[in-house]
């Protein structure tokens, strides 16, 4: 697979920001009796609010590859489609094989034991757009109808490796996450993830640099995704809502944890939903969950954390209704693979219904993906930006599980 089928044009690496003071002990020598490739997940964390930017600070108006209309990829599928060809089918197929008969457990994958010579190469060109170009690649052709539980976990991990380092994605330690519908209630939103439901999700970003989705089985009904460039999203904010933008780059936001924390920590985050990258770069970087923001009342109600203002709501409101009016929309089906920069794009997902039983309710499989500052990581005001685990969600030392389905 030639690079320039994923890629547009070649983007410049982002220079790293100087180092910050170490704040906290780093976590990529962790014990490998516990965390198999020696790297433990770095979690959550407020920012460094002392380097922190002032809204004064940020553009009036993003240019470059990053900033992109729906109308250029809506219609032109061949600029950010690539169906896997049948030698690299070949090359993952066999490299999988021979990952599974060596018997290392699959929270030990990594790019050393998992060689790609071949598609390698297109991985590391695509992790570039990812990051600094367009932000999104949607695969078809994996063979997840055709292979069993195992290889498809193995063979979709070894592509994540290429293009940045698993982090956990719950308090139970799970790198392999499962989209999929458990019967959990999605009106407790304080205490349930909805990806395990079949509620709608509003547009968000998630705690890792990259997030990759893989359909195991599709809905019977809804389940389509959207996703926006949040730089357009940005700029229309300016011309139209400037009040908003400035809300929106204020840290007064707090983010539930939702009990996923470790022992001595807060049970909430505080935070801007835009901020500007450290070092020369600068861009905008955008984190946001509303689910995490309206499910505080817990707290609020006793006067521990701020209720949302009316100004705050109405922010919320203009940045999910701008998202929508700007997104890209796309329909997963078995055997598709999404990868997302969750630095400049938020995404969202339709509610669905599933099919009868005995038939398989939709499943995706989803990988959050590190990618730290001293690899071409975007330079986050963040005290582990420099860590390869950076970001995730990681209670006390819990063990990395790769569970083959949802649990």
């Amino acid at each position: 697979m030639a690079p320039g089928v994923l890629v547009d044009e070649p983007q410049q690496r982002v220079a790293a920001s100087p180092k910050l003071p170490q704040l906290r002990e780093t976590s990529d020598t962790a014990s490998r009796s516990v965390f198999p490739d020696g790297i433990r997940t770095s979690g959550q964390h407020n920012p460094l609010y002392h380097v922190l930017r002032p809204y004064a600070d940020f553009p009036k108006e993003i240019t470059g590859p990053t900033v992109w209309q729906r109308d250029e990829y809506a219609n032109n599928p061949e600029r950010w489609v690539h169906p896997f060809t049948d030698d690299e089918i070949s090359e993952l197929s066999a490299t999988a094989d021979a990952f599974i008969a060596s018997g290392t457990p699959l929270t030990g994958i990594g790019k050393d034991n998992f060689p790609l010579p071949k598609l390698g190469k297109a991985l590391s060109a695509l992790r570039e757009d990812l990051l600094n170009g367009k932000g999104f690649i949607l695969f078809k052709r994996f063979p997840a109808g055709e292979w069993g539980p195992l290889k498809n976990a193995v063979a979709y991990m070894g592509l994540g490796t290429y293009l940045g380092y698993f982090v956990s994605q719950n308090g139970r330690g799970h790198v392999l996450g499962h989209v999929k519908d458990v019967g959990d209630d999605p009106t407790q939103i304080h205490t349930v993830r909805i990806y395990r439901t079949t509620a709608r999700q509003f547009f968000h970003a998630d705690d890792g640099d990259i997030v990759g989705l893989l359909c195991v089985h599709r809905a019977a009904e809804g389940g389509e995704s959207d996703i926006v460039s949040i730089h357009n999203v940005w700029n229309t904010l300016q011309r139209e809502h400037p009040d908003v933008a400035e809300l929106l780059a204020t840290p007064i936001w707090y983010f539930d944890r939702k009990g996923e924390v470790s022992d001595g920590q807060e049970p909430w985050l505080r935070q801007p939903v835009f901020y500007l990258e450290n070092g020369r770069k600068g861009r905008v970087y955008c984190k946001w969950d509303p689910y995490y923001v309206r499910s505080l009342t817990r707290f609020s109600d006793r006067g521990l954390v701020p209720a949302l203002s009316e100004a705050q709501l109405h922010a919320m409101k203009v940045l999910e209704d701008t998202c929508n009016r700007l997104a890209l929309h796309m329909v997963l089906e078995v055997g598709d693979i999404q990868f997302l920069s969750n630095a400049h794009l938020l995404h969202a997902r339709t509610e669905y219904k599933d099919f009868p039983a005995p038939a398989p309710r939709r499943h995706l499989l989803r990988l959050w993906l590190a990618t730290p500052e001293g690899e071409g990581g975007w330079a986050l005001p963040m005290p582990d930006s420099h860590e390869k685990k950076r970001g995730g969600i990681q209670v006390n030392d819990n063990p990395p599980r790769a569970p083959l389905d949802a649990e």
